[in-house]
């Protein structure tokens, strides 16, 4: 089968379009024929061999590597022990996130823990069912339902999503991008007011997500002119996320998608928590998402999509930023 390896770490241009052999599914896992996969920030992480995280907090990944967790697909072997699925069954899934970095999705073919897998509902096609996959989780586990009780490696708070309804400011930062327009959207089902931050190309995008306010970053800051806003959903974070602090009222919440440096005495005297989650596969979640998605309730914005071969192309495209929903390998 053709697949896309990384030999050595670095920029796009260390993915490599080869042969490699089919793989065999194990007890519990099913054989994937791929025919879409999303592309996320791990798999750059990963490409660059993840010079930002300390080692003790890097899974283990080891070279030559094939990226990609996100795939939606057909059934084409089932192990013995597996009931769940039947070959020719349309499935989609986050694999192995995060007890495995990537899981050798950008192939033709890929082994899939069965509890990882949801079916894909006939009326989402392939590349809008692995667009969903690690943002529509990612916005999910944050917002609506964690579904684990695993702690995030940041910090030893359990993360619990606050309960959103007509009562709620959710202020969305990086609000255009994958997991952001996902959860403006959920946010929107829950009947919350949201604001949502990004440049200004996107503001016809999002007020048509259902956005009620819109904050061009290029032009101020949102830290500057938002006040008692009950959750901040930064799905930029890092060293930045402290920022938004000051926009919450007392009670409110802040969750950064990539954890920061945050002081626990100075939360506790704004009377704010501030916690996050490592999304983590479920099939069972993923089905959910895409009751909404096949009923309307959501969408799954896709920015571009670009063959298998091109991923060097696609990894290029997501290094320019400013993405408007997903990128998406096509493959079959």
């Amino acid at each position: 089968m053709k697949a896309i390896r990384l030999h050595e770490f670095g920029g796009p241009e260390v993915l490599r379009h080869e042969e490699v052999p089919v793989p065999e599914p194990g007890p519990g896992e099913v054989l994937v024929r791929v025919h879409a996969v999303g592309i996320n920030p791990p798999d750059w992480y990963a490409r660059e061999g993840m010079p930002d995280i300390p080692p003790e907090l890097k899974p283990p990944f080891h070279l030559p590597l094939i990226p990609g967790t996100d795939v939606s697909g057909v059934v084409e072997a089932v192990a013995a022990d597996v009931n769940r699925f039947a070959v020719g069954d349309e499935v989609i899934g986050l694999l192995r996130f995060p007890t495995v970095l990537q899981s050798s999705a950008y192939a033709e073919y890929v082994t899939a823990p069965a509890s990882d897998l949801a079916r894909k509902l006939a009326g989402i096609d392939h590349v809008h069912a692995a667009a969903l996959a690690m943002s529509g989780l990612t916005a999910w586990q944050f917002l609506i339902e964690l579904g684990h009780d695993h702690p995030s490696p940041f910090q030893e708070a359990q993360h619990r999503p606050m309960a959103l309804d007509s009562e709620s400011t959710v202020l969305i930062n990086g609000a255009a991008g994958g997991v952001g327009h996902l959860a403006l959207q959920l946010a929107k089902w829950k009947g919350a007011r949201v604001i949502a931050v990004a440049s200004g190309a996107h503001e016809t995008f999002l007020r048509e997500l259902g956005a009620d306010e819109f904050i061009d970053y290029t032009k101020e800051r949102p830290e500057e002119v938002v006040r008692d806003v009950d959750l901040v959903l930064d799905t930029v974070g890092g060293p930045d996320s402290r920022r938004f602090l000051r926009t919450l009222k007392r009670g409110g919440s802040l969750y950064p998608v990539y954890f920061g440096q945050f002081d626990d005495e100075e939360n506790a005297e704004l009377g704010v928590t501030v916690t996050a989650v490592t999304v983590r596969s479920s099939g069972a979640q993923l089905a959910e998402l895409e009751s909404l998605l096949d009923a309307g309730k959501i969408r799954v914005a896709i920015d571009s999509t670009f063959p298998l071969a091109d991923a060097r192309a696609a990894h290029e495209r997501a290094a320019r930023g400013h993405i408007q929903g997903k990128i998406v390998l096509t493959v079959a």
